[in-house]
C-alpha cells in the first residue's frame, strides 16, 4: 500500500508514533555514549535534536520537523543514519523502517550462515511434516529428516542445488515430483524471487544467479521478463513420491522473528491421498 492509499488518520497516527519514538530513544542517550561534549546544564535528558541531526547528517530543521509528527519523505540512507546516531539495535531498526516507510530495510544477506540451534530443532519437532527454512536467496539453510526423504539428500547437494529456484527449473526429480504441477510451481517460485530481488537489484550474487537460470532454462529466459511478482506460500500442493507415490500438503511459511531474514515452511499432510499413513511408510522404510 502506498502512501497516496493509506487513511489519513492512519497515517497521522504512524506519524505520532514515529515522532514519539525517535523522542523516546534520543532521551535514553547521554552526549558522552556517543562522543559528544555534555556542553553545559541541560533542559532536557539525552541528546538534542540538533546533535542527533548532526550525527544522522541531516538538517537540524528536518530532524526538528520529524519529530514533529510532519509529513515529510524519508530515504532508507537516512533512516539508517538516524539509526546509527541513536544507537539502535536491530529490532529498533526493523521498528524504524515500518514506522517511517511501512517496510522493513533491505539488509544484506547474513555471511556467517547461522541457522538458529532453536529453529533447527523446532523443524525436527514438525515430523512427521517435511520443513524447511530458507534465507533471502531462498537456499535452503536447515531442514528435517522428512524434507530430506521427499525433496532429496540436501546433505549431498551442493550449495547452488539447495537454492529453491535453481533446483525448480534445472532438477528432471522436481519436475517427476511435480509432474503436471511443475508449471505452476515454478511460476510461483519465480515470482517469489523477482519480489526478493527488488530488495537485492544489482546485486552479483543475484545478478549471476538471474544469468546462470536463464542460459539453464528457457522456461525460466521466457517468463523472467514477466516481472511477476507475489509472496507467501503455494496453498495446497500434490508431490509424487517415487516410492510412497501421490502425496498432498497444505502449506504455512512464518518468518523467523529472532533471525527475520528466515523463513519456515511446513508442509502438513491433507487427508487427500491418504497422505499421513504414506509417510509413516516413508520413516518406516527409511530406518
Amino acid at each position: 500500500m502506498n502512501e497516496a492509499m493509506e487513511p489519513a488518520n492512519d497515517q497521522r497516527q504512524r506519524q505520532r508514533e514515529l515522532a514519539l519514538f525517535l523522542k523516546t530513544r534520543r532521551e535514553r542517550l547521554g552526549p558522552e555514549q556517543v562522543g559528544l561534549p555534555r556542553g553545559g546544564r541541560r533542559r532536557t535528558p539525552g541528546l538534542r535534536r540538533e546533535e542527533v541531526a548532526m550525527l544522522a547528517g541531516v538538517s537540524a530543521d528536518w530532524y526538528t520537523w520529524l519529530e514533529q509528527a510532519r509529513d515529510i519523505q524519508v530515504s532508507a540512507q537516512v533512516l539508517d543514519g538516524i539509526a546509527a546516531a541513536l544507537r539502535l539495535d536491530a529490532v529498533e531498526r526493523r521498528h524504524l523502517y515500518l514506522l517511517a516507510l511501512r517496510q522493513l530495510p533491505a539488509d544484506p544477506q547474513p555471511t556467517d550462515g547461522a541457522v538458529p540451534r532453536t529453529l533447527r530443532l523446532f523443524l525436527e519437532r514438525q515430523m512427521p511434516c517435511p520443513a524447511i527454512a530458507t534465507d533471502q536467496r531462498m537456499d535452503v539453510v536447515a531442514w528435517n529428516r522428512m524434507a530430506g526423504l521427499i525433496y532429496g539428500d540436501y546433505d549431498a547437494m551442493s550449495p547452488r542445488e539447495r537454492n529453491t529456484v535453481w533446483r525448480t527449473f534445472t532438477s528432471q526429480a522436481m519436475r517427476e515430483l511435480l509432474r503436471d504441477g511443475w508449471e505452476r510451481h515454478a511460476r510461483h517460485r519465480l515470482a517469489q524471487f523477482r519480489a526478493g530481488y527488488a530488495r537485492f537489484a544489482g546485486d552479483p550474487w543475484w545478478m549471476a544467479m538471474i544469468e546462470d537460470l536463464a542460459l539453464e532454462s528457457p522456461e525460466f529466459g521466457a517468463w523472467w521478463p514477466a516481472h511477476d511478482v507475489l509472496d507467501g506460500p503455494e496453498g495446497t500442493k500434490r508431490n509424487y513420491h517415487p516410492e510412497a507415490g501421490l502425496l498432498v500438503f497444505e502449506q504455512v511459511s512464518l518468518i523467523v522473528s529472532d533471525a527475520p531474514h528466515l523463513t519456515v515452511t511446513v508442509n502438513m499432510p491433507s487427508a487427500e491421498g491418504d497422505t499421513s499413513a504414506k509417510l509413516a511408510q516413508l520413516l518406516r522404510d527409511a530406518k
